[in-house]
């Protein structure tokens, strides 16, 4: 019978995290361009874990909801006037109907027809922004200049911009947390572990992973809008790129897949490598950076959330042994 008094609240363990990086700011205020780049990846990690880890449905092209987040939510403003306090959010809906239509139309498909299904979808609205010039500006991009100041706030500011980030990682990790302590979460499990039984139980798998994929979209959806002011041009190569989707599907790989905080910490350590890389090794930056990520897949097959929960139950036993 575990011991109470060494249990640990996986929300406890949320507001640690975000307690943690609250302080980057007074730590490292020279470096928050990086530090909002922390914060946006690893919640939509989190976010593309919902329905890669939980669901077992790896989908390549979630970079079609952050260049669709970019774009939507810029072009209301930009075309109609619409503040993004009212475009994120329409955005966000407007994700979730697409992941939804995406949903019902790839995931009778499984295994890696599913995957290459994300990609050709991704591809597809990526060529579609690139040749719509008259709405997206086409290959030469949207530049955002102004926008309206909610309660005061420069959204251009980059300590604005990392405490937004912020916020929707603490929005993406109770998600994470309410999917995994609910029956929906449980029947997500079965469904990656075994979708033919879970049939046979009564689950709907379908409408199952629709809803997962929806509640993803809509949360990578809120990042895209996000990192679109953080960038203030961006153009339809680099939203919608297909490096950007695998970079989030890496960051929950290494961190821990159908874990609370494990896309967190894989987002942590990715970014941090490749930041030190990047000037420490300039020309042999990206082949050392691909070495630690074989490393960590080869020997924590369960992520670093693996690792520090196993640290955690020995550390446990080793108490309860002494006492």
């Amino acid at each position: 019978m575990p011991d109470r008094r060494f249990a640990f609240h996986p929300l406890a363990g949320v507001a640690l995290v975000l307690l943690l990086l609250a302080l980057y700011p007074v730590l490292f205020p020279g470096a928050m361009n990086f530090g909002f780049s922390l914060v946006l990846f690893a919640a939509l990690a989190t976010a593309w874990d919902l329905v890669g880890g939980w669901a077992g449905q790896h989908s390549l092209g979630h970079a079609a909801f952050v260049g669709l987040g970019a774009y939507v939510s810029v072009l209301l403003w930009t075309r109609l006037q619409l503040p993004l306090w009212w475009g994120v959010p329409i955005a966000m809906a407007a994700g979730a109907v697409v992941a939804s239509g995406w949903g019902w139309l790839t995931f009778r498909l499984r295994g890696a027809y599913f995957s290459l299904s994300t990609i050709a979808v991704a591809e597809i609205l990526r060529i579609v922004a690139n040749n719509w010039a008259d709405l997206t500006g086409g290959p030469e991009g949207i530049s955002l200049n102004d926008l309206p100041r909610p309660f005061g706030l420069d959204l251009f500011d980059r300590r604005t911009q990392f405490w937004l980030a912020l916020v929707l990682l603490g929005v993406a990790l109770l998600a994470a947390w309410r999917v995994g302590s609910s029956r929906f979460g449980h029947r997500l499990e079965a469904i990656r572990e075994d979708e033919d039984s879970s049939m046979a139980l009564g689950v709907n798998p379908t409408r199952m992973k629709i809803l997962a994929f929806a509640a993803s979209a809509a949360l990578t959806v809120a990042g895209g809008s996000l990192y679109a002011v953080h960038l203030s041009f961006f153009e339809p190569q680099g939203v919608f790129d297909l490096h950007l989707s695998i970079q989030l599907v890496l960051m929950a790989i290494v961190g821990g897949m159908g874990t609370l905080l494990g896309p967190t910490l894989g987002a942590l350590l990715l970014l941090t490598l490749q930041e030190a890389f990047r000037s420490t090794f300039q020309q042999a930056s990206l082949l050392i950076y691909g070495v630690m990520i074989v490393i960590i897949v080869r020997f924590a097959p369960e992520g670093l959330a693996g690792v520090l929960r196993g640290a955690w139950r020995r550390a446990l036993h080793g108490r309860r042994a002494a006492g």
